[in-house]
């Protein structure tokens, strides 16, 4: 199963990203969408109304972010998501492995199009 990685510039510093990341009430406000998170290990997770769901692997404040997100049983589709100052900025390293063949657009289509989208979105009007 093919893998993705790609880097994205925020332009918020990485505090306010990995919260948006990783509180539910900001990830609401970026996605425009119910969300279910904890920013705790081991816990489950939701984003857009259920279109996206999975299990936090490991946090690091500020930092990293890892997440199983389900697809199917027989497979382990693992994103990683670091974030490094960059400036007045994020730099932001998706690397989502284990990706299954038949969801390959649309997941590539959806880091670029509307999750990447709609979070550069939310920092550039909160400028």
């Amino acid at each position: 199963m093919p893998d993705y990685k790609k880097y994205f510039k925020i332009p918020a510093p990485p505090e306010e990203v990995y919260m948006a990341l990783t509180n539910e009430f900001t990830m609401e406000l970026w996605t425009g969408e119910k969300a279910m998170m904890k920013a705790e290990a081991g816990t489950e997770f939701s984003m857009w109304d259920g279109a996206i769901s999975g299990r936090i692997i490991e946090l690091e404040p500020n930092k990293k972010i890892v997440q199983e997100w389900f697809f199917d049983e027989d497979s382990q589709s693992i994103v990683t998501i670091k974030l490094h100052e960059a400036g007045s900025g994020t730099s932001l390293e998706v690397r989502h492995s284990n990706i299954p063949g038949e969801a390959w657009e649309n997941i590539v289509e959806g880091w670029e199009g509307v999750y990447m989208g709609s979070l550069q979105d939310y920092f550039e009007d909160d400028e």
